[in-house]
Order: structure tokens, then sequence, then C-alpha cells
């Protein structure tokens, strides 16, 4: 099966989706997006396969957002893309993609509903907060 995750080593949430991803005994392709950003199209492809709009797709904290108008509600899907291609740490993140769909784990624990094996026992975040174990539903 693979997996791929569009990291960043320096998010937190990021960091705790990739060890969700190893604790369910897989190893995922791993891309820094901040050094190897999707292109325009693979962009697009993400943002639509995770059921999200452009604009929920873009990262405002800790981001030039604001300083580069970003917030105002004219821009185009195209001008929000852009902005995010031009500078990708306007990229949300992480983006994980698997056969069974592609999320924006925010919060990491989203990841869990698109992992082959979800069941990854006890696993607590950097910041110390208990994820339930997800156990897959037998009939």
């Amino acid at each position: 099966m693979s997996i791929t995750i569009y990291h960043n080593p320096s998010c937190g949430t990021s960091r705790n989706t990739l060890a969700m991803i190893r604790a369910s005994g897989e190893a995922p392709e791993v891309i820094d997006y901040l050094t190897n950003p999707p292109t325009r199209a693979k962009l697009i492809e993400l943002i639509a396969a995770a059921g999200l709009t452009v604009r929920q797709a873009i990262r405002q904290k800790d981001t030039p957002y604001l300083d580069l108008g970003l917030d105002n509600p004219a821009l185009s899907d195209d001008s929000l893309l852009d902005a995010m291609l031009a500078d990708p740490i306007l990229i949300n993140r992480p983006f994980v993609v698997t056969p069974k769909g592609v999320r924006l784990a925010r919060p990491s624990e989203l990841v869990l509903d698109i992992l082959p094996n979800p069941d990854i026992g006890p696993f607590r975040k950097e910041d110390g907060e208990l994820v339930s174990p997800k156990v897959p539903h037998r009939d």
C-alpha cells in the first residue's frame, strides 16, 4: 500500500501525523512540501480529493497570509493558488494520500480515517494528548 504525506518537519501536527502513520505499520513516502512543493495540478487535486475549498486549504497562522492581503474575500481561487505555489508555507499541512482517500490531517488523528490499519494502539501526541485508538469495525 502506498501512502504519501506532504510534510513539514517543523510542524507538530505534521510530525504527529507522520508518527501515527508509522505506528500503523506503514512506511510512507515523505515529501517536504516546503522544499519540494506540489505542482499546481497536484495541489488542485489534493484540495479537491480532500473535499476542501482552496480557501480552506490555505494556512493563515505563522504565514504571510495577512501581509499578502489573502484575507480579501474577492480573491479568486487562482489567485490563492498562485500565492500558495509562490510561498509553499501557505499550503496547510499535512495532506496525506492513501488508497482510501486524501485528508488534510488537522487535527492529526484525522489520518486514522484513511489508514489501512487505524488501530495504532495507545498514542500520545508530542504535547502529551492521548489519542484514542481506532479499532476497525468487525461484522
